[in-house]
């Protein structure tokens, strides 16, 4: 079993050489909260759309715990709903949502939280994982990627996840004349989220700044 220790990041200061799309018929992406496949992953999954790949989605909870609201909906209400209009945006066509508790993963069973895992990669015939780099240190990020890498492997697949520039073994993704597109598709994507829009202005100065620019590592390569 991948513990959370072992997919923890070692930060080095040498920047990232350009590197290819990996290659995927369907992507499946995991995710703790609804947010993350839009704010984080969202250039990336427009790329790999435009490189034909079918892409799927399962969040783990319903992301009740987070501080915003701009709704008066309850939170674990609204949320799925946002997240499915944000997928339709992101051209994501098979969409699941677990009711395990936000904010409190790293307490569920890694066991069964990697079975889950592996059923949504047998749903969806994946040949790829896409996660947020659990580098940043959230516990439930880090408990999504460990079950992740913990299926991924039973299954054969590899995972790899949305990094940051200054990653070990981080390779950069440039998405070249479609950044435009990507972009604005992205930002529509992480509107979707009404309930979270106070972030929403602080996101648009983020992907402006990164323009063209991904970065992705491998958390279990390919074989």
């Amino acid at each position: 079993m991948t513990t959370p220790s072992a997919i923890a990041s070692r930060i080095t200061p040498a920047g990232p050489a350009d590197g290819p799309l990996p290659q995927a018929g369907n992507v499946l992406v995991v995710t703790s909260r609804p947010g993350p496949e839009s704010a984080d992953l969202g250039g990336l999954l427009y790329a790999f759309r435009r490189a034909g790949t079918s892409l799927g989605l399962l969040c783990l909870t319903r992301g009740e715990a987070s501080p915003l609201n701009a709704t008066r909906a309850r939170l674990e209400a609204v949320r799925p709903w946002e997240l499915q209009l944000a997928a339709n945006v992101l051209g994501i066509s098979w969409v699941a949502v677990a009711g395990y508790p936000d904010g409190g993963l790293c307490g569920q069973s890694a066991t069964e939280l990697a079975e889950r895992v592996c059923r949504a990669i047998r749903q969806q015939a994946a040949d790829l994982l896409l996660v947020p780099d659990p580098a940043a240190g959230d516990p439930d990020d880090t408990a999504v990627c460990a079950a992740a890498c913990a299926a991924a492997r039973q299954a054969g697949v590899p995972v790899v996840a949305r990094t940051w520039p200054d990653a070990c073994g981080a390779w950069m993704i440039d998405l070249g004349a479609d950044a435009s597109t990507a972009r604005a598709i992205q930002k529509a994507a992480a509107a979707a989220h009404k309930s979270q829009s106070p972030a929403l202005p602080q996101l648009t100065r983020r992907l402006d700044l990164l323009d063209g620019r991904e970065y992705l590592r491998w958390l279990v390569p390919p074989r």
